[in-house]
């Protein structure tokens, strides 16, 4: 395919933009090579701008769970924003998103809608320390909860659970509060705990990690988080930005039966648009302002565009469920796909996949963490990257993102996926 359009646009973005995109993961430096610039995008393709079709996998990292464009979410745009885009005010739709958000999901009474993911982890960290009048957190090596201070987080020198700053920027002051830990290692943990006794106000994690490649959480982990937060009065935080509305209604706390204190959202509850939101349970949820003393606001939270975009999306999820079961089984038909063809050319890889999340990992281990990830063969993952997108099938440039399956994929968009990898795989 010939991208010269792309790359005319690209030099232009960079003279103005820093990196030429507004966010890193765009520029292809995990692969190399000049990103595309997508034109428009229609169910399961994107049309880029030199008028190349490419079969969609990474659907705006996640919400475009029924397809792009999808007629009811852009219906509901499209009126809204006849009526005004934007007030500052309340307005009636932010309620009947919050109360259909609340009906769908377990074990939360109130939401609140900002502006983006990292907005809502940030804020419901904030509002984990003051409820519970501690200020350290743990984190996962490899789980992605935004940009905010907090979570920018690497191991430092000696030992995994003292935190240094992996961005200039963030202060050593903020990173001895962020303690680290191996995802789905719960003995880790639980050491973690006791080492800082009584100083732990909550644990965030992805309860499926979507940023490391699709991980899911082994037998007992979830589990074995629930109880040490019981046990030590600590709030258990899953980011469901990518997980939420997607995994199924209720989404991970629903599909893996574990409950968390607070939950945060993204992507699918935005229907595509820019929005984010965290809600827990009535006494947690009652600490934030103008109710209590933990200070969060957004001038532009709860957008009507936004909410509009939102509430045709969860609508038509909620009236539909068995969208779930129809994403998981085109999901495990591309794992099959794929691993059939892997084999037969005799490719080292391991495939991970939970629902509509799937990654492809070219590593001989198991891939269960940060660690095990990282082992894979970033070349080969290159080449598989450039091989697919030649042939029409944009994933995610990074060996480092789950992918994400859309409805609006047919079986044969699925088949034309497995004979790409079939010819790819012929080059690796």
């Amino acid at each position: 395919m010939i991208y010269k359009r792309s790359s005319a646009l690209f030099a232009e973005a960079q003279r103005v933009i820093p990196g030429g995109v507004n966010s890193p993961v765009r520029a292809f430096k995990a692969v190399g090579g000049d990103p595309i610039f997508v034109k428009e995008a229609k169910g399961a393709y994107l049309y880029d701008e030199d008028g190349n079709r490419l079969i969609d996998y990474i659907n705006s990292w996640g919400p475009m769970i029924l397809g792009h464009a999808h007629e009811p979410v852009v219906s509901a745009v499209v009126d809204k924003a006849r009526k005004g885009t934007s007030f500052g005010m309340p307005t009636e739709i932010e309620t009947e998103i919050a109360a259909l958000a609340v009906e769908m999901v377990p074990n939360i009474d109130k939401i609140r809608f900002v502006n983006s993911g990292t907005e809502a982890c940030m804020s419901a960290v904030r509002l984990a320390r003051g409820f519970t009048g501690k200020d350290k957190i743990i984190k996962f090596a490899g789980c992605y909860h935004g940009h905010s201070d907090s979570f920018l987080i690497q191991a430092g020198s000696g030992a995994v659970t003292f935190g240094s700053p992996n961005s200039p920027g963030v202060t050593k002051g903020t990173a001895q509060d962020t303690l680290l830990a191996r995802y789905n290692d719960i003995e880790q943990v639980e050491g973690i705990i006791e080492s800082n006794k009584g100083e732990i106000a909550c644990i965030i994690i992805e309860p499926v990690a979507g940023n490391m490649g699709c991980i899911p959480p082994v037998k007992g982990f979830l589990e074995g988080l629930r109880a040490l937060c019981d046990a030590n009065d600590i709030l258990l935080i899953f980011d469901e930005v990518m997980t939420g509305f997607r995994l199924a209604k209720g989404g991970a706390q629903e599909l893996l039966g574990i409950n968390a204190d607070i939950v945060t959202f993204g992507k699918v509850i935005g229907g595509g648009l820019p929005v984010g939101a965290f809600a827990a349970r009535s006494e947690i949820m009652d600490y934030l302002a103008p109710l209590g003393p933990v200070y969060q606001a957004g001038t532009l939270s709860g957008n009507p565009l936004a909410m509009a975009a939102g509430l045709a999306m969860l609508t038509e999820l909620n009236q539909n469920p068995e969208i779930f079961k129809s994403l998981e089984g085109k999901t495990e038909y591309l794992h099959n796909g794929i691993a059939k063809v892997l084999d037969e050319e005799n490719i080292t890889y391991t495939i991970n996949r939970l629902g509509s999340m799937i990654s492809v990992h070219f590593s001989e281990e198991t891939v269960v963490d940060f660690d095990t990830a990282a082992s894979g063969n970033n070349d080969t993952f290159k080449k598989f990257f450039h091989g697919m997108l030649d042939n029409g099938i944009y994933i995610a440039p990074s060996a480092f993102e789950t992918w994400f399956i859309t409805e609006a994929l047919s079986y044969n968009d699925l088949d034309k996926t497995i004979e790409a990898v079939q010819k790819v795989a012929k080059t690796l």
